[in-house]
């Protein structure tokens, strides 16, 4: 049994810190506001990320750190993230340390994203996720911490309110009766991975447990994912499922995309990940189901439980 901190109380942390617990270990979760997670095995507490002595303190006695903190909207990120980057690494220092990431980096790409491709960032989100990860990647050069990355795709499962545009684009405005659909930006059809946060945390809890193994660090992982399907894609799914007819994705026209994130600052940082959903974006995860011997959530059970939740929030809603 070990003892570990996650930073992040989001839905990313709270998978993490939940297949800890599971593993039997010692789990301190770290939010600003130390919610309860209501997990057996994990302790919440509150802190500040961004302060270096006070987290290491905290987490003195773990033998490794996640860092999966969201600082929350898009456009805050170049000021809130770096502080707090800077003193997960210092507070780490000695220890192992497993960076929550995405596949911002890559930018655009031709064909299914692989580890080893360069970086290559080509906006303000995209440039912060290199440079934070080539920052750990320094410091695991010299010796002073054990880094590792775990890259997703989007998000999908039960929950994550706010945090996945399948749930909020797709199945959310599905199972309310919607009789067609939207995509933000992109073809309706290009095939893009979608990665469900359960499956993050199982490849963090595998990568921490390999302890100071060599061949689990100093590298970044692709966190195993159904396999890619496109809006329209996924959208037939949830109708089948739903035991409805299937309706048509329809994807924002360029000028009302263009016009609307002029005034609404999430749409606005959007802009720099659109080349996610106009072309296939697929990532390879072939390593780390070589590695770690992992799989993927069945994807028909990740929509299930996705349709699930939104089900039962109606249900609620109605009662009250």
């Amino acid at each position: 049994m070990g003892r570990y901190a996650v930073l992040g109380a989001g839905p990313v942390g709270r998978a993490v810190a939940g297949r800890l617990a599971g593993a039997g270990d010692e789990v301190l979760l770290v939010s600003r506001s130390g919610r309860d997670p209501g997990v057996d095995g994990v302790r919440a507490v509150a802190g500040d990320v961004s302060d270096a002595a006070a987290l290491r303190r905290l987490t003195s006695s773990c033998a490794g750190i996640v860092n999966a903190v969201n600082p929350g909207a898009y456009h805050r990120w170049a000021a809130d993230w770096p502080p707090i980057a800077a003193a997960v690494r210092s507070a780490a220092e000695g220890r192992r340390l497993v960076l929550i990431g995405n596949l911002y980096a890559y930018g655009p790409v031709a064909g299914p994203m692989v580890e080893e491709q360069p970086l290559r960032p080509h906006g303000v989100k995209s440039r912060l996720r290199a440079e934070m990860w080539n920052d750990l990647l320094g410091a695991h050069a010299q010796g002073d911490l054990l880094a590792a990355e775990i890259r997703s795709s989007d998000y999908a499962g039960q929950g994550l309110p706010g945090t996945s545009m399948l749930n909020e684009l797709i199945v959310k405005p599905l199972v309310a009766g919607r009789r067609w659909v939207t995509s933000l930006a992109g073809a309706p059809g290009a095939l893009h991975s979608w990665t469900n946060v359960d499956d993050v945390g199982d490849l963090a809890v595998a990568v921490l447990k390999r302890g100071d193994s060599g061949a689990a660090w100093g590298r970044a992982w692709h966190t195993p994912s159904a396999p890619p399907s496109s809006y329209q894609g996924v959208a037939d799914e949830v109708t089948r499922i739903l035991g409805r007819a299937p309706v048509r994705v329809r994807p924002l026209p360029p000028a009302v995309f263009a016009a609307a994130s002029a005034v609404v600052p999430l749409l606005r940082e959007l802009r720099e990940t659109n080349h996610q959903f106009q072309h296939d974006f697929v990532l390879d995860d072939a390593a780390a189901r070589t590695e770690f011997a992992l799989t993927h959530t069945p994807w028909e059970r990740t929509l299930a439980e996705s349709i699930d939740w939104f089900v039962e929030r109606r249900a609620g809603a109605g009662r009250h």
